[in-house]
């Protein structure tokens, strides 16, 4: 991966999302233990580029991410939090999915709606900020000729069974980081140091930037569909005078009855773009399953918090890397394991500026506040176009 912050994600012409290498077969995703390696690096401005690769045997697929205007981005990719929402709703949906096939019960159609919460307190500037998340909506529905009690059951079993969930009910305290200054490894403070081995910088780990596997295969992973929320866009403040409250909202479908699954999503701001982003959770293989969509969000929007820091508090630091584990554990009552994230940065500034950076921009993380505070999504089933369950 090139380390300059030129580079753009879509210098190549390229699709903003391809498979890079192939796997074996699909573990099925009420099985095993998976862990997703994320592969990420800094790019011009707020643009990001991954690698993330599903298990030791599992595809790699190229995924991009930028923010919108309101962050001085380029708006050409999905914004991090829009990741987390699709692989959220897609990864239940796969679970649905396979007990609904288990049980015998014929899906019609499925569609999910997830609408994401979080606040922000404190200054950019100041390194006070502080990222909070509170419990989604999540609203299910399902066309189906089975029962009501069948389909509330079933939902209710593809909650317990979806790691992505798990991730929300229960708080990963055992977040770990590593971190790497120039190429040697730190002691960090303040934060739990990973037990793992040194990761692979993926500057050294990737002689060229990554390229299509297959050029030919589809280029609508992920697209900008030209759908803008109504309204001027404002420039986000470096600092929060009260609490800053970010609404992410998803809609999605089933896409056939291979596994496929697409989701709109996009950010409750005025003049913010959706974006389409397209999983799998069949067995073919054809794009990128949820739970890799929910991984990247988590690195996506933590180097987001490091690029503004690093922006805000003019930090003489730059190529910015990470290699982030996220293991899960499938079964019916599925497990989300605590993250564990190697951060490599770059720069002239104090090793404790170097250090500093580290803690607050995870103290600042979204998606770090939300695996660390157990939440409990407020659920509504539509069964035919009729509510028949909600629970907050």
């Amino acid at each position: 991966m090139d380390r300059s912050i030129t580079d753009t994600i879509d210098a190549h012409g390229d699709p903003l999302a391809f498979q890079l290498r192939g796997g074996r077969a699909r573990l099925l995703p009420d099985r095993g233990r998976l862990v997703i390696k994320v592969e990420a690096r800094q790019m011009a401005g707020h643009q990001k580029e991954a690698v993330v690769t599903e298990g030791a045997d599992g595809s790699a697929w190229r995924l991009t991410s930028d923010e919108g205007k309101h962050l001085r981005g380029t708006d050409l990719a999905p914004f991090p939090l829009g990741y987390f929402n699709a692989g959220m709703q897609s990864d239940l949906y796969g679970h649905i999915r396979a007990l609904a096939a288990a049980r015998r019960i014929a899906l019609d159609h499925v569609g999910i709606r997830v609408t994401n919460h979080y606040w922000l307190t404190g200054s950019f500037i100041h390194g006070t900020g502080e990222g909070h998340a509170e419990p989604p909506d999540i609203e299910v529905r399902v066309d189906s000729a089975a029962s009501t009690e069948s389909v509330i059951g079933l939902v209710a079993s593809a909650l317990d069974a979806s790691p992505a969930i798990a991730f929300l009910r229960s708080p990963l305290a055992g977040n770990t980081f590593a971190l790497y200054i120039n190429g040697r490894r730190r002691q960090v403070e303040g934060i739990s140091n990973s037990p793992s081995a040194d990761a692979a910088d993926p500057y050294r780990a990737y002689s060229q930037v990554p390229r299509p596997l297959d050029p030919g295969k589809r280029r609508d992973l992920i697209e900008k569909t030209g759908r803008v929320e109504p309204g001027t866009f404002e420039l986000a403040s470096a600092t929060v005078t009260n609490k800053l409250i970010r609404n992410v909202l998803g809609d999605g479908k089933s896409a056939g009855r291979d596994g496929l699954y697409e989701t709109d999503t996009w950010l409750g701001m005025p003049g913010t773009s959706h974006f389409k982003l397209v999983s799998d959770e069949g067995a073919s293989d054809a794009a990128p399953r949820g739970l890799s969509l929910f991984s990247a969000g988590i690195a996506f929007c933590y180097m987001t918090q490091l690029a503004r820091y690093i922006e805000n508090m003019k930090m003489k630091i730059h190529g910015v890397r990470l290699v982030q584990f996220n293991p899960y554990v499938g079964g019916s009552n599925a497990m989300a394991e605590p993250i564990d994230t190697h951060l490599f940065l770059n720069g002239e500034a104090a090793e404790e500026t170097h250090l500093q950076l580290l803690a607050i921009a995870a103290r600042t993380c979204y998606l770090h506040a939300a695996s660390k505070t157990p939440t409990e999504p407020n659920l509504r089933i539509v069964h035919n176009g009729e509510e028949i369950a909600r629970a907050a």
